[in-house]
């Protein structure tokens, strides 16, 4: 009996300042025959590093969101099959191994759970885990939706194949890093609901707090030390600063004459 034949895949890799771990990220997929890196403008290594991997081609965009950004670099591919990773994610060989196995499906879309770390401690509560997400699919039957964040692929009619292996996920190095990723996300969920979803700053302080709260103590947090201290803060954080950054834009659209 012989195996089926894996369509030719392509991935795609959205990027802004991701030296830290592009290199590591490039070689779990240089099995790949096509990897698009659609950049939206990094000023550290990330195009140099980038550029030394023969089977990657480098784009350069404007950010648009990371829905609209997804879509276009899938537009990029050369196959009709996209592998979907984020520069931070590492696939492994038993997930690539898993892939390049398959007789995929144009009718079914294929998730593969992500296994997350932060210290160097696998984090296993704080909503981290578990954690699962679509990102392999075909272009010509479904895309990512256009949220500018909490974008994701579209797989309504579309049957899921969960595959078993995962990818392993470094979102955050150090302490910098939530309050970098914060601040862009924050800004991007302000602007994609300004004008569509009330707010206020008590709104924005019970949201923080619920946030904290779930986080630390229904989800588990605590039982994780420094590192379940750490990530619950910044999901209150976060949280708040959504919020109240939503209420501002929402002032300053009714008020445009204020400066």
């Amino acid at each position: 009996m012989t195996t089926p034949l894996a369509p030719p895949i392509s991935v795609t890799i959205l990027t802004r300042d991701a030296q830290r771990l592009l290199a590591e990220c490039l070689r779990a997929v240089s099995g790949f025959p096509d990897v698009v890196v659609l950049d939206n403008g990094s000023t550290d290594a990330t195009l140099d590093i980038a550029a030394t991997f023969a089977n990657v081609r480098v784009f350069q965009e404007p950010f648009t969101g990371f829905g609209p950004l997804h879509n276009r670099a899938s537009e990029l591919a050369a196959h009709d099959w996209i592998l979907s990773i984020d520069s931070d994610e590492i696939v492994t060989p038993e997930l690539f191994a898993e892939i390049t196995s398959q007789a995929l499906d144009p009718g079914c879309v294929y998730s593969f759970s992500m296994e997350n770390y932060f210290n160097g401690k696998r984090i296993t509560t704080c909503g981290w885990h578990p954690d699962r997400h679509v990102r392999l699919f075909h272009r010509r039957r479904t895309r990512f939706t256009d949220a500018a964040v909490h974008e994701g692929v579209i797989t309504a009619s579309l049957r899921e194949i969960r595959l078993n292996h995962p990818v392993r996920h470094y979102s955050y190095a150090r302490v910098a890093d939530f309050l970098t990723k914060m601040q862009r996300y924050t800004d991007q969920f302000a602007a994609q609901h300004a004008g569509k979803k009330s707010s206020s700053p008590l709104k924005a302080a019970l949201r923080g707090g619920f946030a904290f709260f779930k986080s630390y103590l229904l989800q588990r947090g605590f039982l994780q030390g420094y590192e379940g201290l750490l990530i619950s803060a910044y999901n209150g954080h976060t949280a708040f600063y959504k919020y109240l950054k939503l209420y501002e834009a929402n002032q300053r659209a009714r008020r445009p004459d204020v400066p």
